[in-house]
């Protein structure tokens, strides 16, 4: 079986990562050889990332030739999800800061996907967009908190702040940035995109009610104290924020369809060709888009469960986000040809 060589790239680059993880919780075990595998493994992950595909007599100079020019077209928004990704990685050595860098980590997404969409369409959809994303996933959660619905019996008793009516501001802009990546990673397809953000549900359950961010109650749990009830309210939410993605900017999806007409609405503008490296597998439509945070996120999400010791869940987690991964390739194999 043949690789293409953005999975040779992908591949690598996460296994360096595992080293860097391994040296984490070496460290975490009071090992001081772990020091060595994190200065080892966190730019051997670039490396790969950028030129794994390549090793051999030619590495050297097709990891220049690419690092050249990725540097001279990345985007702002790039700089802020590279942002995201180095603020997960401190997690390890500071479990008690996992609040602060948690939060900061979202942030930084939250302002790379508002500058993506910025980028692609203009200021005023990018900021539509956000604000209909914050709000609803706000106001489900405010619903879902004291009265059950849509969600299940649960409680933001125990959250850490910051927190806006009694939920904490990770959140709402978690789902403003996640849900713009599985809309990106399944093709303006709201169903998959719900499905995408159920998948990722799957690890953020028993890590969020690790970190006691939330905590069940519900009389009928199904996963980490979560109901069935629970699963379905995150598809059909993460769904219908992502009809509205793709009916207020659709070609930032790849559809070919007009936008809704809205009123003050700026003029539609071209997209932007980004660089050519991808993390996922296949061909990118436009190169580099939000479609990645979701491989990055599948990596990370089970690696933090590792850390609270729920071993478990994190192949859970593992498997059902890859399943998440493998889905949305296979309905996408046709939009990227």
């Amino acid at each position: 079986m043949r690789f293409s060589p953005t999975v040779w790239r992908a591949g690598l680059g996460f296994a360096a990562l595992g080293v860097a993880f391994l040296g984490a919780l070496l460290v975490l075990a009071n090992l001081p050889a772990g020091w060595a595998l994190i200065a080892l493994g966190l730019p051997l992950a670039g490396v790969l990332a950028l030129a794994g595909d390549a090793l051999g007599r030619e590495f050297g100079g097709v990891l220049a030739s690419r690092f050249a020019g990725l540097l001279a077209v990345t985007r702002p928004w790039m700089w802020f999800v590279a942002l995201y990704v180095a603020l997960k990685i401190p997690v390890p050595l500071w479990l008690s800061g996992f609040p602060v860098l948690g939060l900061a980590s979202t942030g930084a997404l939250f302002v790379a996907a508002l500058l993506f969409v910025w980028e692609r369409e203009n200021a005023w959809k990018a900021g539509l967009m956000a604000l209909v994303a914050f709000a609803l996933g706000l106001a489900v959660e405010v619903l879902g908190s004291r009265t059950g619905i849509p969600f299940g019996l649960y409680s933001y008793a125990t959250a850490p702040g910051p927190l806006l009516l009694g939920v904490p501001l990770i959140v709402p802009l978690g789902w403003f940035a996640l849900t713009l990546t599985a809309t990106s990673l399944s093709g303006g397809r709201p169903w998959l995109a719900g499905l995408l953000m159920l998948l990722w549900d799957v690890g953020l359950e028993p890590l969020m009610t690790a970190q006691r961010y939330w905590l069940w109650s519900d009389p009928l749990p199904l996963w980490a104290g979560a109901p069935v009830q629970n699963f379905l309210g995150w598809w059909a939410v993460g769904s219908l924020i992502s009809w509205v993605f793709t009916g207020l900017a659709p070609r930032l999806f790849g559809l070919r369809r007009e936008p809704w007409a809205l009123p003050g609405q700026a003029p539609q503008v071209p997209p932007h060709r980004g660089p050519s490296l991808s993390l996922l597998p296949g061909r990118a439509a436009r190169g580099a888009d939000f479609r990645v945070v979701y491989p990055v996120e599948a990596f990370f999400l089970p690696g933090g469960l590792v850390l609270v010791g729920r071993y478990v869940e994190a192949g859970v987690t593992l498997a059902a986000m890859g399943l998440g991964l493998m889905l949305a390739r296979r309905v996408t194999r046709f939009d990227r040809s």
